[in-house]
């Protein structure tokens, strides 16, 4: 079976690097994945990736749209050839930030700016394709279905070694609409600070505004406390690619795992969501409790940061990792058996032939 994506690539971000693995799980399973366009110039990361215009040999084709989606300009034409060329039944969008709902606005967060932004991209969506998917259990819209996309791939797994961390803390992820869930974790460190030692933050936006926020008026978005972090001696480091993430996060003893207001509140699972627990860390989850039981199991509540004393849990971490990466190597074990790679691929045939 040949599965088109829609994607507007980007090697360094987004979800190219669930376009990799797909790509990988397809050839293995005896299946093909294919992106749509042109090769983009200077991504030498999709050297691997196949390109094409030949939509009309695709059995599904999937728009992934994400915040990547606007960032390039698309060509009109080839839109319309893909609606002319593939009929609607196997035409899918898979809504990986929660627009194809009604305007939402969470601690500041929010999927669109008004109601008429909004009512544009649901009948944009519905143009493009019959069926509508989201990440999430909880899909707000009746029509909509679940497929998570995003997924867990036991080969990134580092072994769980805490002998020589340079940090106590990293998080990797940009700053976009996450300083409330930072600031929680940071006011949990800071009782204990002397304990946590070095404290890193990876990714735009932490220390100051990206230099498009003005331009895409954004700012209000990228809000973050420069002093109190500087206070606390967090030390920032700029955006790194996707392939260097896991090598990132084992420098450290422990990660957070903080969603946007807005994907917490739809119960969606971004792509940080798989990637911590595979690395050399403990990932201390930012979430609410019900989150963390769907998608990590029950046994992952016992990594979860507590509304009370959460500074108790930190200092509890930092004394046993040993005894918390046994709580790791389960839930790897977990999201091995329900949220590899080759499941979702399994999932997105069933999609194909219209059983889900």
């Amino acid at each position: 079976m040949r599965l088109m994506f829609v994607y507007w690539y980007m090697g360094g971000g987004g979800s190219a690097q669930d376009i990799h693995h797909y790509a990988r799980a397809a050839e293995a399973l005896g299946h093909e994945v294919v992106l749509y366009g042109p090769r983009p110039r200077g991504e030498h990361l999709a050297e691997r990736l196949i390109f094409t215009r030949d939509a009309e040999s695709a059995d599904l084709v999937a728009f992934i749209c994400e915040w990547t989606t606007d960032l390039r300009d698309c060509d009109a034409l080839d839109l319309l050839r893909l609606i002319e060329r593939v009929p609607r039944e196997r035409r899918i969008v898979i809504d990986c930030d929660g627009g194809y709902n009604d305007p939402l606005s969470i601690h500041g967060d929010y999927n669109h700016r008004d109601a008429a932004a909004s009512r544009h991209w649901i009948e944009t969506c519905d143009i493009f394709a019959e069926r509508v998917y989201q990440p999430t259990h909880h899909p707000l819209r009746p029509n909509v279905r679940t497929f998570y996309f995003h997924a867990y791939d036991r080969t990134w797994e580092q072994p769980l070694d805490f002998s020589a961390k340079p940090y106590g803390m990293i998080y990797i992820g940009h700053s976009k609409f996450r300083w409330g869930p930072m600031e929680r974790v940071l006011r949990a460190v800071e009782p204990v600070r002397s304990r946590v030692g070095r404290i890193g933050i990876v990714g735009h936006g932490w220390d100051a505004l990206p230099v498009w926020a003005e331009a895409m008026l954004m700012v209000d978005a990228y809000y973050t406390d420069p002093t109190y972090m500087a206070q606390l001696g967090v030390e920032v480091t700029q955006a790194i690619p996707f392939n260097q993430v896991l090598r990132w996060m084992s420098k450290a003893v422990f990660n957070p795992v903080i969603y946007r207001p807005l994907f917490e509140h739809l119960g969606f699972v971004p792509c940080r969501t798989f990637e911590t627990p595979a690395a050399s860390t403990i990932p201390l989850f930012g979430l609410g409790a019900d989150h963390v039981r769907e998608i990590y199991g029950e046994a992952a509540l016992e990594l979860a940061l507590p509304a009370e004393h959460p500074e108790e849990k930190l200092y509890d971490l930092l004394d046993r990792p040993e005894h918390y990466a046994g709580i790791v190597e389960g839930i790897r074990l977990h999201l091995t058996e329900h949220h590899s790679y080759e499941a979702r691929l399994r999932e997105l045939i069933a999609i194909a032939r219209g059983e889900r």
